[in-house]
C-alpha cells in the first residue's frame, strides 16, 4: 500500500474517524494494528524483522535504566541492541554486496572462490526503523531520555504507519509523548494536515511521476544516451527525487498532523543552498541530524586535530553512501559529497581573503546567487552516481558527458512527449498549481481560542478536494507508482 493508492484513500480516513472515535486508552491499539496492517501490506512475511528489533531494543532500555549502576550490564544491553539491530540490517541488505565484492576481489587475484548469496527481500524501510530504534537505545543509555514502560505505544513508536517505511527518521523525545495524548479533531490540524497532504501528491504525482518517465529513458539506455541528454536527465533527476522524497515527507507529515501528532521536519529548500555543508542542513534533516549526533560527535566532531576532523567527515558521508544502498555507487556519491565539503573546508580561508582583498562582500546578491548554481552543479554531478542502474552504466554515463553535445529540438520534442504531457494532464497540473497557490495565499480566520471557524473549514474543503480530484484523475490515468526510498 502506498499513499499515492486508493487502498490508502480508503485507509487513512477510517484509521483516522477510529482515531478520533475511540476513548485515549485505545487509540495506540487501533493505531498500532493500523501500522502493522499498512507494514504487512508490503511483505507480510518480513513482520517479524520489525517486531525483533523493536522487542530487543524495548528490553534493553528497560534494563539500562533499572541497572543504570552496573556499567557493565548496560554496556552489553547497549551492544546487543547495536549488534542485534545492524546485524540484521546488514545481513538483510549488506550480505550480498560484500559477498559479491570479496569475491571480486579474490578472482582479480588469481582465486576461483565462488560468491555465497542468498535470494534476500530487502524489508521495506528497514534502514529507517532500524536507525530509530537505536536512536531511542542509545538516548536511553546516555540517560537524555527516560525508556518507555507501555510496550504498547513504544511498538507504535517504532512503526507508527505514515513515517514508517521512509521517514523522518523520528526521536523518542518528540514522538512518544505525542502518541499518549488524547488528541481531538481540529479544523485547524485537519486543513494544515490535507493541504500538506495535497502538496505531497503535487508534488510526487505530477512533478516526480512526470520527470521520472524522461529519466528512465536515459539512464536505462546509457550507451544510446548523449552529453546532454545525461545533463537533461540529471537535472531532471534532481527535481524528481527532491519531490518524490519531499513529497512522501509532505503527505506523511499531513497524514500525523490531521491526528494531531507533529512530525519533524525533513527538507528546507536544499536546491537554494550555498554550500555543500549547507546543502545537507537543507536536505533529509532527519537522517543527517541523526549521523551528526549518533556518529559523526562520538568520533570526536570538530573537537580534535585537523586531519581527524577531516577524516570524521568522511566517514560520516561513506557511511551515509552506504545507509542510502548496497552498490559501490552509492559509497563513491557519499565519497564525492565527503571530499566536496572538506575541500569547501580547507578552502574557505582562502576564499575569504581573496573576496576581502577584492572588496566584495559575503552577502552581495550575486555572490550568493553563484554559490547556489555552483552547489547546485555539484549536487548534480554526484546524482549521477546515485541514480545509475550500475557501475558499468556509471562509467558510460561519465564518459558521456564529455561527448556529443549537439543541440538538437529533437531532445525537447522528445522530452515532453516521453513525459506523457497530454493536454488533460497538463491542464489538471495547471488547476492543482492554481489551487495550490490558493491554499497558499488563503488566510484562517480564527476564534478567540484559535480554532478555524467552521465556515471557513467548509471553504477551505471545497478547495481540498478539487485538488484530490485532479489527483485521482491522474492516478487513474497512470497508475500507482512508489517512492524513490522505499528502496532504503
Amino acid at each position: 500500500m502506498v499513499f499515492n493508492s486508493f487502498e490508502f484513500l480508503i485507509f487513512f480516513p477510517v484509521v483516522t474517524a477510529l482515531y478520533f472515535l475511540l476513548p485515549k486508552q485505545l487509540k495506540w491499539a487501533m493505531l498500532l494494528a493500523a501500522s502493522y496492517y499498512f507494514y504487512m501490506s508490503w511483505n507480510a512475511d518480513l513482520v517479524f524483522l520489525i517486531l525483533f528489533t523493536t522487542i530487543i531494543s524495548y528490553v534493553s532500555a528497560l534494563i539500562i535504566e533499572k541497572k543504570r549502576e552496573n556499567k557493565a550490564l548496560t554496556r552489553l544491553c547497549i551492544t546487543v541492541t547495536l549488534v542485534a539491530s545492524l546485524g540484521v540490517l546488514f545481513f538483510f541488505k549488506y550480505f550480498n554486496f560484500i559477498s559479491s565484492s570479496v569475491t571480486g576481489l579474490l578472482t582479480s587475484l588469481g582465486m576461483d572462490v565462488p560468491p555465497v548469496e542468498f535470494n534476500l527481500i530487502l524489508p521495506v524501510g528497514i534502514s529507517f526503523y532500524t536507525f530509530q530504534t537505536l536512536s531511542y537505545a542509545i538516548d536511553v543509555y546516555r540517560g537524555t531520555v527516560k525508556a518507555e514502560r507501555h510496550f504498547g505505544y513504544y511498538a507504535l513508536f517504532v512503526s507508527f504507519f505514515p513515517q514508517l517505511v521512509a521517514g523522518p527518521i523520528e526521536r523518542p523525545d518528540n514522538l512518544l509523548p505525542q502518541l499518549r495524548a488524547d488528541n481531538r479533531p481540529s479544523w485547524r490540524n485537519t486543513i494544515g494536515g490535507l493541504r500538506k497532504m495535497l502538496i505531497g501528491f503535487f508534488k510526487k504525482v505530477v512533478v516526480a511521476d512526470m520527470l521520472a518517465t524522461y529519466v528512465n529513458s536515459v539512464y536505462n539506455d546509457a550507451a544510446g544516451a548523449s552529453g546532454l541528454g545525461v545533463v537533461l536527465a540529471t537535472v531532471m533527476f534532481a527535481f524528481q527525487i527532491y519531490c518524490d522524497f519531499a513529497g512522501y515527507t509532505d503527505i506523511a507529515i499531513g497524514c500525523a498532523e490531521i491526528m494531531g501528532i507533529r512530525l519533524m521536519k525533513n527538507f528546507n529548500l536544499p536546491y537554494t543552498a550555498q554550500s555543500i555543508k549547507e546543502f545537507w542542513a537543507r536536505w533529509h534533516i532527519s537522517l543527517s541530524t541523526w549521523f551528526r549526533d549518533y556518529l559523526y560527535i562520538p568520533l570526536g566532531g570538530n573537537r580534535c586535530s585537523k586531519f581527524r576532523h577531516q577524516l570524521n567527515v568522511m566517514i560520516v558521508f561513506l557511511v551515509s553512501g552506504l545507509w542510502h544502498g548496497a552498490a559501490w555507487s552509492f559509497v563513491i556519491w557519499g565519497a564525492l559529497h565527503g571530499s566536496y565539503q572538506i575541500i569547501g573546508y580547507l578552502t574557505k580561508p582562502t576564499r575569504q581573503k581573496l573576496l576581502a582583498k577584492l572588496g566584495v562582500p559575503e552577502d552581495v546578491g550575486w555572490l550568493k546567487f553563484a554559490r547556489q548554481c555552483f552547489t547546485f552543479v555539484l549536487v548534480n554531478f554526484a546524482w549521477i552516481f546515485f541514480r545509475a542502474n550500475s557501475f558499468a552504466d556509471l562509467k558510460l554515463l561519465i564518459s558521456k558527458l564529455f561527448t556529443d553535445w549537439s543541440l538538437d529540438a529533437s531532445y525537447f520534442t522528445g522530452t515532453f512527449s516521453s513525459m506523457n504531457l497530454t493536454l488533460i494532464g497538463g491542464l489538471l497540473a495547471l488547476m492543482s498549481v492554481i489551487v495550490m497557490n490558493r491554499l497558499d495565499n488563503s488566510t484562517m480566520t480564527t476564534s478567540g481560542d484559535g480554532e478555524v471557524s467552521i465556515s471557513d473549514g467548509l471553504r477551505h474543503a471545497y478547495i481540498i478536494w478539487a485538488v484530490a480530484l485532479a489527483w485521482m484523475l491522474l492516478l487513474v490515468g497512470d497508475g500507482a507508482s512508489t517512492f524513490i526510498y522505499f528502496q532504503f
